[in-house]
């Protein structure tokens, strides 16, 4: 038998966070691949001086999920550059005219 939640009526969700998934896992390198109906992010770790990556994580995405991840990445980066300011990209040039 259902509960009498009103229809549309939002739905609260209890998540689990179990102890070696708190934890985290480091990574400094993602491969994204797409197929029509998937997005697959292969998080990896590469140390200097090593010739091989290691994948740590496989995360797959429907399409509407890879859209909603991306657009809840550039909220919260734009969230923390307005606290902490402008994440810095190795390789990537500052509005700089003369390079320092």
């Amino acid at each position: 038998m259902k509960d009498n939640i009103p229809q549309g009526a939002p739905q609260r969700i209890q998540i689990e966070l179990p102890e070696k998934e708190a934890e985290g896992i480091y990574s400094n390198i993602v491969f994204l691949n797409h197929t029509p109906a998937e997005f697959v992010l292969d998080f990896a770790r590469i140390l200097p001086g090593v010739q091989k990556a290691k994948i740590y994580a496989r995360i797959v995405l429907a399409p509407v999920h890879a859209r909603s991840l991306l657009d809840a990445l550039e909220k919260n980066v734009k969230m923390f550059e307005e606290r902490n300011g402008k994440i810095r990209v190795v390789g990537q040039q500052d509005d700089k005219e003369i390079g320092f």
